[in-house]
C-alpha cells in the first residue's frame, strides 16, 4: 500500500502564495513521476505540474512563470511552489505519484487539499 499525505492549502488573498508538499510513504519501490492535478466546481480535473525521475517538468499553459514543482527523492516528497495566486488558481489540488514495477505504472492520489484564492 502507498499513502500520500498532502498539506500547504489554505485561503490566501490575490498576489499571494502557498506552498503544497505530498509525502509518499508505504510500498514505495519506483517513483517514475510525481505531479499535481487540481480540480475545481463544476470542471474536470486538469494537469497543473509534473517532474519526473530525471526531474524533467511540464505545467499547465496557465500556471507557467508563476509555479515551480520539485521533488525531494529521499523523503518521497514532492513540492508545489505557487506564487502570485489568482482567484481562478482556486480549486481543490490533489497530489499524483506514479510508481513503475516491470515496466508497469501504478497510479496513485492524495486525498486532494483545498486551495482558495480569495480577497
Amino acid at each position: 500500500q502507498v499513502q500520500l499525505v498532502e498539506s500547504g492549502g489554505g485561503l490566501v488573498q490575490p498576489g499571494g502564495s502557498l506552498r503544497l508538499s505530498c509525502e509518499a510513504s508505504g510500498s514505495i519501490f519506483s517513483i517514475n513521476a510525481m505531479g499535481w492535478y487540481r480540480q475545481a466546481p463544476g470542471r474536470q480535473r486538469e494537469l497543473v505540474a509534473r517532474i519526473t525521475s530525471g526531474s524533467s517538468t511540464n505545467y499547465a499553459d496557465s500556471v507557467k512563470g508563476r509555479f515551480t514543482i520539485s521533488r525531494d527523492n529521499a523523503k518521497n516528497t514532492v513540492y508545489l511552489q505557487m506564487n502570485s495566486l489568482k482567484p481562478e488558481d482556486t480549486a481543490v489540488y490533489y497530489c499524483n505519484v506514479v510508481l513503475r514495477s516491470a515496466y508497469v505504472d501504478y497510479d496513485y492520489w492524495g486525498q486532494g487539499t483545498q486551495v482558495t484564492v480569495s480577497s
